[in-house]
């Protein structure tokens, strides 16, 4: 990119000063700072690196070429948002201790480090200069100015910088290449859902590269309530990935901003759409954008998570999305989460702690020198934007570091203790009796926290990352760090409640099928040398994510006699009919069972289960070959496998890098056995890895999705025959 600017821009009333062209190398500068894939039409470069520019004038001196950059409002030195430095003089060095680079575990420090630029090639009229950006300079925006002589010319605008992962300097960097590339680079990834039992999976478009994202990640900096506040303080602290990644952290929900999504799990979604139906943060993004940075509704936690994380790789910082299954949202942080059941089970929550089928969060990769002088809290740290728990008076969490919550340290910043809980807290259950009184009948320290998941790097497959967070379930070294973790926050040691003398478990005989009645058994087993005459009570209800019913659809009662030391199987069904209607955008149904001695003594004894019940196919299928620009088709199918019509049918595709726009059919009624159909000519614009996401949404299936990738070539030149004759 070749600009002519006159000095006037940048000098004002200098109106004898020359004429200088500066030529911005974006293609070559962008692909040497792996920001090629967002623009080659501006200049996109990664801190701590070199990039070249090309200075020419008919009065150039290359000895003497004098450059200022400058970031947010009232740009100084002091602050680290304004650097003044000339070819004539080489790069001071750092302040003492205060370079990244100095040490593992070194933060960086407004000021700290240097702008610096040196002539690689010259001639009379024009100069090849290389600029090394500082690797603990602040992300942002810089306006440029160049002097040389009587020779000027200023550019606003003319420099984006983000974090670096490649560079050792910076303190995001990420030592594998195939880290970064899955991490920072690729704009697809997976969200896993379901229940610890069955887990599920979900393709999102990330689309961190999309040429408009980095504009609009600046934008909700900008906005962000400390920029607001104090604009210069906060240009200034945007050298530092701790306090950026708690600043996207906030401005991801809307509770305390004008923040991008607005949370809502009580089922009500007017007036916007419907969690499930995302898929892509793009689209959330720009309708975010699209419509003066007002919320975009809805979000729920794996959806404020996977735009989280389009705006933490689009910067630079490495990032990843995680699942954790049997999730525990303990609010008053004592690493306690209670349970009440009556006999027709779960009840309303007399508090607020809970604990989710799943809940999603991001970890960004980092180092955390304002915690320890070595490496100990270095590598990822859970950053988690769903609005649940205030943290410093704002809702966000962490960056909490993950080698503290394996070793029970709660008592480090940020937001340690709610991680832990999430992961490790120990559940009570109680029994609510009819006059309201309770009964403890079940201290369980082992369900919260399962099978913690994310995508694994340059696969699709699922990785469990449990003994990141903690040691295994049981141990002595795991008890040992939840006795250390309560201690440093509470200073108390939960009782445990006595093993019971029946065990019950509730089992399937097939996987569930939505759309069919699901089959279950209960199995009791009796360790009583004498019979027993129990009470059982039965019910499925239908749950949010969250843990909290939001019907009940089913319930039995009967009378058994146990016979002493014997199992006993007791068959039964939950019809489609009765949990069929009450689905819709909910995650599960939680099917339990009471059984009470009818003695005096009235012991009760509980089991619980949570069933997903899995989606019909959607069928997604893609012709042509993956070339740039070359022309192919896709095509998404479902079928109605119901013996009744669905209502408001619809599809829906979207792709980063193969779509320009979301795909979407018309709505239609489904007959039994009819299908809907979508077919989409596309020409793919960007190379590399992508995924084509297809949704189906019903009345009464929800956001059923399929995915596809393709990875997009480019396109070779066409042969060309050359036919000579004598």
């Amino acid at each position: 990119m070749s600009v002519n600017l006159s000095s006037r821009n940048a000098a004002g009333r200098d109106q004898a000063a020359v004429m200088m062209k500066v030529d911005f190398q974006c293609v070559k500068n962008n692909t040497d700072h792996h920001t090629n894939e967002i623009t080659l039409e501006r200049l996109i470069i990664r801190r701590g690196k070199a990039f070249s520019l090309t200075v020419s004038a008919e009065k150039l001196n290359p000895e003497d070429i004098q450059i200022t950059v400058e970031t947010g409002p009232g740009a100084c030195e002091q602050k680290g948002t304004r650097s003044s430095f000339s070819s004539s003089c080489p790069a001071p060095g750092p302040a003492p201790g205060s370079a990244p680079g100095s040490a593992p575990g070194s933060a960086p420090a407004p000021g700290s480090g240097s702008w610096s630029v040196s002539v690689s090639s010259s001639s009379s009229s024009s100069a090849g200069l290389s600029v090394t950006c500082p690797s603990s300079a602040c992300v942002g925006l810089y306006s440029l100015t160049l002097r040389s002589g009587s020779c000027a010319a200023s550019f606003e605008r003319a420099v984006t910088v983000l974090f670096n992962p490649w560079c050792a300097d910076d303190s995001v960097f990420l030592p594998s290449e195939a880290e970064r590339q899955e991490y920072v680079m690729n704009e697809q990834g997976i969200v896993y859902k379901g229940v610890d039992e069955y887990i599920t999976s979900m393709s999102w478009d990330f689309g961190q590269f999309e040429d408009d994202i980095v504009d609009i990640c600046l934008k909700m900096l900008d906005l962000n309530p400390k920029c607001v506040k104090d604009a210069q303080e906060d240009h200034s602290a945007r050298c530092n990935p701790i306090y950026i990644s708690r600043v996207i952290s906030t401005m991801i929900n809307s509770d305390d901003d004008k923040g991008v999504l607005m949370g809502q799990w009580d089922g009500s979604y007017i007036g916007g759409v419907v969690p499930t139906k995302w898929s892509s943060s793009v689209e959330i993004l720009r309708r975010w954008i699209k419509y003066d940075c007002h919320p975009v509704k809805f979000g729920q936690c794996w959806v404020f998570a996977a735009v989280m994380c389009t705006v933490l790789r689009c910067l630079g910082i490495p990032c990843r999305v995680v699942t954790n299954y049997q999730s525990a949202h303990d609010t008053d942080q004592n690493l306690l989460v209670d349970e009440y059941f009556s006999d027709y089970g779960v009840r309303p929550k007399r508090d607020l702690d809970s604990v989710w089928n799943y809940h999603v969060w991001v970890e960004g990769w980092m180092r955390r020198p304002d915690l320890s002088k070595d490496s100990l809290y270095d590598g990822w740290q859970v950053l988690d934007p769903t609005p649940q728990e205030k943290s410093s008076g704002i809702y966000c969490c962490g960056p909490a570091p993950v080698k503290a919550v394996l070793q029970g340290h709660t008592d480090v910043q940020y937001d340690v203790p709610f991680v832990f809980g999430e992961v490790n807290a120990d559940k009570v259950t109680w029994l609510v009796m009819a006059n309201g009184s309770k009964k403890k009948i079940l201290s369980d320290t082992k369900s919260v926290g399962q099978n913690i998941s994310t995508k694994a790097v340059g696969s699709n497959s699922r990785l469990d990352i449990t003994d990141q967070y903690k040691h295994a379930e049981g141990s002595v070294k795991e008890r040992a760090v939840f006795d250390e973790a309560t201690k440093r926050v509470t200073g108390l040691k939960p009782s445990e409640a006595p093993r019971p003398t029946v065990q019950m478990n509730i089992s399937l005989d097939s996987p569930p099928l939505n759309g069919t009645d699901i089959k279950l058994k209960l199995v009791l087993k009796s360790q009583n040398t004498k019979a027993q005459d129990l009470s059982l009570k039965m019910s499925a209800q239908v749950m949010r994510y969250t843990g909290t019913p939001a019907a009940d659809v089913w319930s039995n009662s009967s009378d058994i006699q146990l016979q002493p030391n014997t199992e006993q199987t007791l068959p039964f069904t939950v019809p489609f009919a009765a949990y069929g209607p009450k689905m819709l955008d909910n995650n599960c149904i939680k099917v339990s069972a009471i059984a009470t001695e009818k003695t005096e003594t009235k012991e009760t004894y509980l089991a619980e289960k949570d069933i997903v019940p899995h989606s019909p196919a959607l069928d997604l299928t893609v012709i042509g070959t993956p070339l740039q620009d070359s022309e192919m088709s896709a095509e998404v199918v479902f079928e109605n496998p119901l013996p009744a019509p669905l209502k408001n049918c619809s599809v829906t595709l979207t792709g980063s890098g193969l779509l320009k726009n979301t795909e979407k059919s018309s709505a239609v009624e489904l007959g039994p056995g009819q299908r809907i159909r979508l077919k989409v000519q596309f020409r793919p614009y960007r190379l590399g890895p992508k995924k084509l996401v297809a949704n189906f949404d019903s009345s009464t299936f929800r956001n059923i999705k399929a995915s596809v990738d393709v990875n997009v070539r480019p396109a070779t030149p066409a042969l060309v025959l050359l036919n000579f004759s004598k």
